[in-house]
């Protein structure tokens, strides 16, 4: 994201982070005090996905001396973490300070350098340890690039992976990686269903209503005929449609092997599923679900499960 100004002094830059839950807490601070703190004094933007998910997205956009300073503060307080740690443990080499960074695939190349020209550089003129993963995240077109050191020597990577960042702006559109909620396992028994929490089952009524309408969905129907018998599903009730957009490489998934997959959504929920073809220059797929609200529901909740 980097919007250059003349002469580029004043380069706005978006940099973003994924943090565990616990780390997150520590940047946030007791009633927010933490953050407010950080944005006040480094004059970044600092925004926290939201989380009931293990993992987070700490985003920071600004001028790049504010972010400098925004991680600055945030290397500074994992640090002081990491002591506060230490004083009852009884290891005794001081772990690193390690962040992980989220970087467009598209950009990682560069980052890295022929044969890993650049990365090298990186680390022997900040002393910092990078490691780019292989692999990109998951449902996504990043990769995670780790960062550990001192403090000190963290913000001086930081500045060298920002520059090569506003050299070379990601090619392409880029799926941001979105990190997935800790998904309770589910449970059908007894006609219900039951999210598992710790060493509890929690009936969950919603989903428990979605698999009642699939137990009792004789699976072979024509599609298009309502079933006699099928409570909320009769005639008269009306047919509405939802769109959805799916990414292009996910849609496989969701499709099946020649078509297996949504068929089996069609005939379990019901609901007519219309998916487009790919548009030339478009990342995404238009999916429309035609049906009863019942129907329509039970389609998403399947088409979210794939």
């Amino acid at each position: 994201d980097a919007k250059a100004t003349e002469g580029g002094l004043n380069v706005t830059l978006t940099i973003r982070l994924l943090m565990h839950g616990k780390e997150v807490g520590s940047i946030i601070g007791k009633k927010g005090e933490t953050v407010k703190k950080m944005r006040e004094e480094s004059g970044a933007r600092i925004n926290i996905s939201e989380g009931s998910c293990p993992e987070r997205i700490v985003t920071i956009t600004g001028p790049t001396d504010a972010i400098f300073k925004a991680f600055s503060m945030i290397a500074l307080k994992f640090e002081e973490d990491i002591n506060a740690s230490m004083t009852n443990s009884t290891v005794t080499s001081k772990p690193p300070v390690t962040l992980r960074l989220v970087v467009p695939a598209s950009q990682c190349g560069s980052l890295i350098g022929k044969g890993g020209s650049k990365i090298k550089e990186i680390r022997e003129s900040t002393g910092a340890q990078v490691q780019v993963a292989g692999d990109m995240l998951p449902n996504s077109t990043e990769r995670a690039v780790t960062i550990s050191g001192t403090p000190d020597a963290i913000i001086q990577c930081v500045k060298q992976i920002c520059v090569v960042m506003l050299e070379s702006p990601p090619k392409g559109a880029t799926i941001p990686y979105r990190p997935k909620p800790a998904s309770a396992p589910i449970i059908f028994a007894g006609g219900q269903a039951f999210t598992i929490q710790g060493q509890y089952a929690i009936p969950h009524p919603d989903l428990t209503k979605l698999h009642q309408l699939a137990m009792q969905h004789p699976p072979f129907t024509p599609l298009g005929q309502t079933t006699p018998g099928f409570p909320g599903l009769d005639a008269t009730t009306p047919t509405s449609s939802h769109e959805l957009t799916i990414p292009n490489d996910l849609i496989g998934c969701i499709i099946g092997r020649q078509g297996s997959k949504i068929n089996e959504i069609r005939q379990m929920s019901g609901a007519q599923i219309k998916i487009a073809n790919a548009t030339e220059g478009s990342a995404e797929r238009q999916v429309t679900i035609t049906g009863s609200p019942a129907n329509i529901s039970l389609a998403q909740y399947l088409i979210n499960a794939r």
